[in-house]
């Protein structure tokens, strides 16, 4: 199959393009390099640098490039920040991402598998969470991913456009040596914690310890970045078979904040100190998946299971990458 990776320079989209390379499909990368990088596409993958906000861009690429699906991972992702600033992310996440479903129109492209968020789900009522518990999230990112799944529902029925949403928990981990996680700026927490580890950050803060937690920190579900990668592949493959796919991506198990520094301890052998800072707007308590219909009706299951695996394959490539992809220039 032909598959455009749009965000293909990123994180998770350059590990999704390794996956469908070794699965035999033909692969084209788009990203506007705001925050992907040109090392991180796999090798002899064409990358078309190119904004999904710009028509003539997607028409080009689509004329350049015929293709049979595309999977989107171009999106603005810091909850915190969407909480300041809600109208960039209801410009780049919703309102550019209809901008590419209409070029999709145009050029026939009738299949897409969207990179989704569990931000839609707020403050769950019970954990861990189904597919079916209900949508309400508590910060603008994820109303900006919610508004793009309710898109997709009406461009399926008007338009038969077979989609996949995946509700990711929290991506993490590198996909090897080569290939890892370099945002600019950093807010991931594994990350983080490990820059202090590499000395390029005096301490770790932590945002809120008064939770309804155990420790009182929030919990998150860290899923491997392969793991997530070999689901997209399983879902671009149903959608052959189905019109549409809801389903959560996660570990099923949660670890809180504390835990997530405490096995970084264990990892990396360095104290890695702490600062106790308030609660940020929009974070919610506990996110934890039940990724049942991916397990069930899929056959997916993650293969990294443990906070210390997830945690050492990100050690392994921030040590070899100290300064992300910026020091191969």
């Amino acid at each position: 199959m032909r598959v455009l990776v749009g965000g293909g320079a990123g994180y998770i989209g350059s590990t999704v393009i390794g996956e469908l390379l070794a699965a035999g499909h033909s692969v084209i990368a788009f990203d506007n390099l705001s925050n992907g990088h040109r090392e991180a596409v796999p090798a002899g993958v064409p990358l078309v640098v190119g904004d999904i906000s710009n028509v003539r861009d997607l028409d080009s690429l689509f004329q350049a490039h015929p293709v049979d699906a595309v999977m989107h991972f171009a999106a603005l992702i810091e909850a915190g920040e969407s909480m300041k600033a809600p109208e960039r992310f209801f410009r780049h996440n919703t309102a550019y991402t209809l901008t590419l479903l209409e070029a999709m129109l145009r050029h026939g492209v009738t299949r897409m598998v969207f990179s989704s968020t569990a931000a839609l789900f707020g403050n769950p009522d019970s954990t861990p969470i189904a597919e079916d518990a209900p949508l309400r999230p508590t910060n603008a990112y994820g109303e900006s991913k919610l508004l793009v799944e309710r898109m997709l529902d009406w461009m399926n029925r008007i338009h038969g456009l077979r989609f996949a949403c995946l509700r990711y928990f929290n991506a993490a981990g590198a996909a090897s040596a080569d290939q890892g996680e370099d945002h600019r700026p950093e807010s991931h927490l594994i990350p983080l914690v490990l820059k202090v580890a590499l000395g390029q950050r005096e301490s770790i803060s932590i945002f809120g310890t008064d939770y309804p937690t155990p420790d009182g920190t929030c919990v998150r579900d860290y899923v491997h970045v392969t793991d997530l990668a070999r689901a997209h592949l399983l879902a671009l493959d149903a959608l052959s078979r189905r019109q549409t796919l809801y389903a959560n991506l996660g570990n099923g198990t949660g670890f809180s904040v504390r835990q997530v520094i405490d096995a970084a301890r264990r990892v990396t052998g360095h104290p890695i100190p702490c600062l106790e800072r308030p609660r940020r707007p929009g974070d919610p308590a506990v996110l934890v998946a039940a990724s049942d219909r991916m397990r069930n009706e899929l056959g997916w299951s993650p293969r990294f299971t443990s906070l210390e695996e997830v945690i050492g394959s990100a050690w392994a490539w921030h040590r070899r990458h100290p300064s992300g992809y910026a020091g191969e220039r």
